[in-house]
């Protein structure tokens, strides 16, 4: 690049720099910026989750903070690692010498690496955000193994969403019938609205359909060059539209009819790696055959799901059971599901053991739903040894000891609401 128009990039993104709104994100406490470290601090997660924000937040937080840039500016479309020189020059001439520097999409650069090392081995604190998972883990994996620090950032949390609305948070223990009405209701505004904040402060449909094309055109058919883009967009629609559903690579070849079953599972691990979608593994001991079962996609939103996908009136409880999963990522689980004879949603694994069961339903007030519930995840919990289960509901709570072949087994029933703000206790 030319150091003029390189020079005129930095200047432009320092004057338009705003202030970020300050709520506190639960994936990183203010304590982790006071501990003096050695690490690269790396923000990953889906476009337009926050990740800037974040980090503006973070240089906030220091005395220096002018090495600065974002490669997610279409002027840098030619920058190539030989430049990096130059703008470490450019920064020294501009702000003087300085020891902490913050890169946006540094990814967007081949060979980043690289450059980042050397800022490392000179003793350098580095932040960076990147959107996607696997060029920045093979390249961390060969260059910077060891020296990193990864934060996953997704859209809000419930809680987050609650603080971003200004709504009242307390403990969850021994709240009053209204406050628990008041919590269903915030709960069924989440699930419907998502956590994508611009979004939240506009409600614009326009800009989370503008998001996908991006992440689907920019992180996936032009990254990739893949000549299949309707195959893409398809598929696209047929995740979005089937969340918390059983789908596997052979159903979807015959259905696109788009080369083989390793074509489509290398697609979908294109969306996940731009964390728009995710794949979930029946459970199995044998890896062979974890890797041969049908998954279940679940999406990073649960609005960009309704937006881009069909919807269907029964949709309610896979929306839900969408936001439990994206809990349970947040928390950073190991998460399966169980399908023999029955099925259970969620199953847990901490080392080599399933230690939770976990089943997500609108309501169990039905008979007939109540029976399915609880017969799949009894089952599950007798497959792997565990003396209790968890129902998720929208409204519900209770606890329940059943027998079964002569062994006690307890069946907590929890909302969802409750069990979200969990930490908070």
């Amino acid at each position: 690049m030319e150091r003029n128009a390189l020079i005129e990039i930095i200047g432009d993104q320092r004057e338009k720099r705003e202030t970020p709104t300050v709520i506190e994100r639960e994936c990183l406490s203010p304590d982790t910026l006071k501990k003096p470290d050695k690490f690269i601090h790396i923000f990953s997660g889906v476009r337009r989750s926050g990740k800037s924000t974040l980090l503006q937040w973070v240089r906030e937080k220091q005395s220096s903070r002018d090495y600065y840039l974002n490669f997610d500016d279409e002027r840098l479309i030619n920058f190539d690692v030989s430049d990096f020189q130059k703008l470490l020059e450019i920064f020294m001439e501009q702000f003087g010498e300085q020891k902490v520097f913050y890169f946006d999409e540094i990814q967007n650069v081949p060979g980043w690496e690289r450059f980042i090392r050397r800022l490392y081995d000179e003793g350098n604190k580095i932040y960076i955000t990147g959107s996607n998972a696997q060029l920045l883990s093979k390249e961390l994996g060969t260059h910077l193994t060891g020296r990193t620090v990864g934060t996953e950032v997704y859209p809000f949390s419930f809680r987050e969403y609650l603080i971003l609305n200004k709504l009242p948070l307390k403990t969850t223990d021994l709240l009053s019938t209204k406050q628990k009405v008041q919590f269903k209701k915030h709960l069924s505004n989440y699930v419907e609205n998502g956590g994508f904040p611009e979004f939240l402060l506009t409600q614009n449909a326009e800009y989370l359909k503008q998001l996908y094309e991006n992440i689907l055109y920019r992180d996936i058919v032009v990254r990739h060059r893949l000549p299949q883009e309707k195959v893409i967009k398809e598929l696209g629609l047929y995740c979005a539209s089937n969340i918390g559903k059983q789908i596997s690579f052979n159903q979807l070849k015959n259905m696109f009819r788009a080369g083989s079953a390793t074509t489509m599972k290398e697609y979908l691990s294109y969306f996940e790696n731009s964390y728009l979608f995710f794949l979930v593994n029946r459970f199995d001991y044998s890896l062979k055959k974890q890797i041969y079962a049908p998954k279940k996609v679940y999406c990073i939103d649960t609005r960009l799901a309704r937006e881009i996908g069909f919807r269907f009136s029964q949709d309610q409880g896979r929306y839900l059971e969408n936001v439990v999963f994206l809990e349970l990522k947040r928390r950073g689980e190991a998460i399966f599901y169980h399908a023999d004879r029955k099925e259970c949603d969620f199953l847990i694994q901490k080392g080599v053991k399933i230690t939770e069961a976990i089943q997500v339903s609108t309501s169990i007030e039905n008979e007939s739903v109540r029976k399915r519930e609880y017969s799949g995840l009894i089952e599950a919990m007798e497959m792997h040894g565990l003396n209790s289960g968890l129902i998720l509901t929208e409204n519900e709570s209770g606890q329940e000891v059943v027998r079964v072949n002569g062994k006690k087994k307890k069946i907590l029933i929890l909302p969802v609401w409750q069990w979200l703000l969990k930490q908070m206790t």
